[in-house]
């Protein structure tokens, strides 16, 4: 379900500003005695065998879409139901609260308890928007931002809710281009970086991309709590189909990138590279026969936890690489049948497909296999011990 058109398909900043990984004993203490006997047995001994949880939409058997909380070794700890598809997951440490959001051109997103699966609150993007399946939270919790599409303007904007006025929203900025999908917090905590596709779209046509011929993708650095423009990259004018939809951070504050090229199949544009706030864009050599099987399409990116090194999926090419942030250079290369799902985890990084398989890559890449279909991002919840 992960696959480019059909996809089920993270919040993905600089370990320092996202922290990754949820501590079992402080997740525990937070949720109570009360909750803790309430787990079904299966559900607490998943708990009890993990050191890290993680989200991710899923679509179930009966067809029904959810979120499900799991394991690094892929086992369910709760679910909560979504009226349609999910996209990505954003969680907020300091409620201890998850959002996730819908899938675009849809207009929800759900506030729900990750330990409980229970449904907290239901949003619906104001008139005029639509959700674009990413957000984050401010460093304090106590803001929500979200990309969103103002789609008669034909303009991305970040939405901006108050959590403690019940999600609220306040408010809006400019993302400064179009298709806004992924944004994620720097590790300042002050400056948020936007991946813009390029790419318009109405709800009223669907998915149908409309403005190929003058498409435009960009990064934005945007100061979060002013909304002003700090610096606007853009790729070279030949490469202005290559969508940008997908970022992450790494250890040198370098924003990576993953682009979907809307051009001939035949052609092989380099898919992957970094921006630097003040500097233009930086784009990534690969081999051949490993661009040649990206398919020209990136779903996901993410980076270790240390920031060391940088991981793209293909579910079109059925693969996924490891780069070393450093140099670029490819580290190891990993089949896995419409993977796209990428997150840090243990000394490497967490990767789901469509078919149901968590994988932990460069441990064993042994999978583990759940009866739901992961959709392509996956979120790995942010505690401190």
């Amino acid at each position: 379900m992960a696959r480019a058109g059909n996809c089920l398909m993270s919040f993905r900043p600089h370990p320092a500003s996202r922290g990754i990984l949820l501590d079992r004993r402080r997740f525990l203490a937070g949720a109570g005695a009360a909750f803790v006997g309430g787990l079904t047995a299966r559900s607490a001994e998943a708990l009890e065998r993990t050191d890290a949880l993680f989200g991710a939409s899923c679509r179930r058997p009966d067809g029904s879409f959810g979120c499900a909380i799991f394991s690094e070794r892929g086992e369910i700890v709760s679910t909560v139901s979504l009226p349609d598809r999910g996209h990505d997951v954003a969680y907020d440490p300091v409620r201890r609260r998850a959002v996730v959001f819908a899938r675009r051109p849809r207009t929800f997103a759900i506030v729900f308890d990750p330990v409980s699966g229970e449904t907290l609150q239901t949003l619906t993007s104001i008139e005029g928007r639509h959700f674009f399946g990413h957000g984050f939270f401010s460093p304090d919790g106590a803001l929500m931002y979200a990309t969103e599409n103002d789609y008669d303007a034909a303009h991305g904007v970040i939405g901006v809710y108050e959590v403690a006025a019940g999600y609220r929203r306040i408010g809006e900025f400019h993302s400064h281009g179009m298709d806004t999908h992924e944004a994620l917090l720097m590790p300042d905590g002050e400056t948020i970086v936007v991946a813009n596709g390029g790419i318009e779209t109405h709800p009223d046509y669907g998915r149908q991309k409309l403005n190929l011929s003058t498409m435009e993708p960009s990064i934005a650095f945007i100061d979060r709590r002013s909304g002003d423009l700090l610096d606007r990259q853009l790729l070279p004018s030949h490469l202005h189909k290559l969508s940008l939809h997908h970022i992450a951070v790494d250890a040198q504050a370098r924003v990576w990138f993953g682009g979907q090229y809307q051009g001939a199949s035949s052609d092989a544009p380099p898919l992957v590279g970094f921006a630097e706030a003040g500097r233009p864009l930086a784009l990534t050599a690969m081999p051949e026969t490993d661009l040649a099987g990206l398919g020209n399409y990136i779903g996901s990116v993410a980076t270790s936890h240390d920031g060391a090194r940088v991981a793209v999926s293909s579910p079109v090419g059925n693969t996924m690489l490891i780069l070393e942030a450093a140099t670029g250079n490819i580290l190891s290369r990993h089949a896995l049948r419409d993977g796209c799902g990428l997150a840090p985890g243990g000394s490497g990084f967490i990767a789901s497909s469509g078919a149901g398989d968590i994988v932990r890559l460069e441990d064993d890449d042994s999978p583990t296999r759940a009866d739901l279909e992961w959709d392509n991002h996956i979120l790995a919840l942010d505690a401190v011990a």
